[in-house]
């Protein structure tokens, strides 16, 4: 899968993630899916930070990638019918980690396109998903950028995952959606 760009948080650099390096680095491997209508995109809505992301998340030990997006699909946007899935880029970026067991995380993100079925059903969010507010959203993808960059720019309260998602966001929006 082609590497689309590599992140490093302002907290770390390339010292910090050498084999030298007394900090402990964790890998983590995600799936983020894509999924377009027109000009429009399936996201998460994220109350707590006020932005949309790609839906998606961590992949399980030893899970395919592509079993990991259906099921994540499924759980947070209540995606049925995941199909047609495709490669789209991977994403790596390394960010301070705020668990005891690492000190930088190396998040790994590949991201596919798909097609689901027409109708959402439930999801099933894990609880911290569900305190943040996180919730699907049909979104105008340029909307979507538009509103991402305003919290970047203004919020003290954005996720960690924002410039991450607009990126992202970004790249889609030129590479697959085609303008009306």
């Amino acid at each position: 899968m082609r590497l689309i760009n590599t992140a490093f948080h302002s907290d770390v650099s390339l010292a910090d993630i050498a084999p030298t390096s007394e900090r402990k680095l964790m890998v983590r491997h995600s799936t983020r899916g894509i999924v377009i209508r027109g000009e429009d995109i399936l996201l998460l809505y994220t109350e707590r930070y006020h932005d949309y992301s790609l839906p998606g998340g961590g992949l399980d030990e030893g899970e395919d990638k592509v079993a990991g997006l259906k099921r994540e699909m499924q759980e947070e946007t209540g995606a049925q019918g995941v199909r047609n899935v495709q490669p789209f880029g991977r994403y790596d970026e390394y960010r301070p980690w705020y668990k005891d067991d690492a000190d930088i995380i190396h998040m790994i993100s590949y991201c596919y396109v798909c097609d689901i079925d027409e109708q959402l059903g439930e999801t099933t969010l894990e609880s911290y998903e569900a305190n943040n507010g996180m919730s699907p959203k049909w979104m105008n993808i340029h909307e979507a950028v538009s509103h991402n960059e305003a919290v970047i720019a203004s919020s003290d309260k954005k996720g960690l995952s924002v410039e991450r998602e607009t990126f992202l966001l970004k790249v889609i929006a030129q590479e697959l959606v085609k303008a009306c």
